[in-house]
């Protein structure tokens, strides 16, 4: 059972101020957007805070269940097969954006690939904990260990690359191998890891046509300012618009049908528009502070599992931000990589409040 200690409040509160944050931009983002397509500037605004209510639900909920109950065989294999089926099943589904992403539940949808990644941590550090043993064959040993750790992790990575979503695939991979070398994998095994990984990942993007061509655009936008630049051109506008201060909450330009995915990927362009330097260095330092306590809590608990769970949990969230921020400033490739907490999109935001409530309980156990 739990100890009675007390919640983790600085992690409770970065969490639940991205959260606040995330609402009033998805609202200001969207407000035009909403009334244009639906008639309702508050459609995205409700349709978020019903997920934050349920997600917030959950994290209470699972914030007050022992963490260890999760290393169960019996919950690692289940959720293993259920995230499975719901990534092969998007398959026989409707495209949605011309992708098999989604799955649509009336006037809802899930995004299993979201799932994947709570998958993926939790069989990581359920198994890495086994392997660890003094009685076991170690982290390096290839047939044991590397082998039956990273078949999983391919095989929903695969699905999903298929779908197509390279962006949350890699972000597994980076999330694996995070866990892989805390967990003791020699580096050696890493660098083979990103080598041969080099030319698959050549031709997934040049072997693809739009990925290719954001590539082009992501190393020269002015070449084509109309066509593939546009987004990032109309990104980087948002942002230096912002000045240090800002435009003012709601008085963005660029939410006015120039910059696409306003509420969605490009969320955190809209807040430095608005809100300025000062608003985007504020999330900045949210996330910061959850990152912080999540690592506190990773190295600070005894168990294998728990440290590695909330190493994954941490990693998630932070590689997810980092990659998101580096779309919209410019610094990466564009890619449909939502902003915890803050940009719409229910599966997105349940998925990584379910997981901070794994990270609070596991902070409330940890010395």
């Amino acid at each position: 059972m739990p100890r009675h200690l007390q919640t983790d409040r600085w992690m409770f509160g970065s969490t639940v101020a991205l959260c606040l944050v995330g609402a009033i931009m998805v609202f200001s983002a969207s407000a035009v957007t909403a009334r244009d397509q639906y008639g309702n500037g508050s459609h995205f605004l409700l349709r978020q805070l019903l997920w934050l209510a349920v997600g917030i639900g959950g994290m209470m909920a699972v914030m007050n269940m022992d963490y260890r109950k999760l290393r169960r065989p019996e919950v690692i294999f289940t959720a293993l097969f259920g995230v499975l089926v719901m990534l092969v099943g998007a398959f026989f589904l409707d495209k949605s954006h011309a992708t098999h992403r989604w799955i649509r539940l009336g006037p809802a949808s899930l995004q299993p690939s979201e799932f994947a990644k709570l998958a993926v941590i939790f069989y990581l550090a359920w198994f890495l904990e086994r392997r660890r043993r003094p009685e076991s064959f170690g982290i390096n040993n290839w047939k044991h260990t590397i082998l039956p750790a990273l078949g999983p992790v391919l095989a929903l990575a695969g699905l999903i690359v298929i779908e197509p979503d390279l962006g949350t695939a890699v972000e597994i991979f980076i999330i694996a191998l995070a866990m892989l070398y805390v967990a003791g994998l020699n580096g050696k095994y890493i660098v083979w890891a990103g080598l041969a990984a080099m030319p698959i990942v050549y031709l997934l993007i040049v072997r693809v046509s739009y990925r290719y061509e954001r590539v082009m655009a992501f190393l020269n936008p002015a070449a084509d300012p109309q066509g593939h630049g546009f987004q990032l051109l109309q990104s980087l506008i948002a942002v230096g618009s912002g000045g240090f201060t800002g435009v003012g909450l709601m008085e963005s330009k660029q939410k006015l049908f120039y910059l696409p995915e306003a509420h969605t990927d490009f969320i955190f362009s809209v807040l430095c528009e608005e809100l300025g330097f000062i608003g985007g260095a504020l999330v900045l330092g949210l996330f910061a502070v959850y990152g912080w306590r999540g690592m506190r809590s990773a190295f600070n608990i005894k168990d294998d599992f728990g440290r590695l769970a909330a190493l994954g949990i941490t990693v998630m969230v932070l590689s997810q931000a980092l990659i998101n921020l580096g779309v919209v400033l410019g610094m990466m490739p564009t890619k449909g990589i939502p902003l915890p907490f803050i940009s719409y999109g229910g599966s997105s935001l349940l998925v990584m409040l379910l997981a901070t409530g794994v990270l609070l309980n596991i902070s409330q156990q940890a010395d």
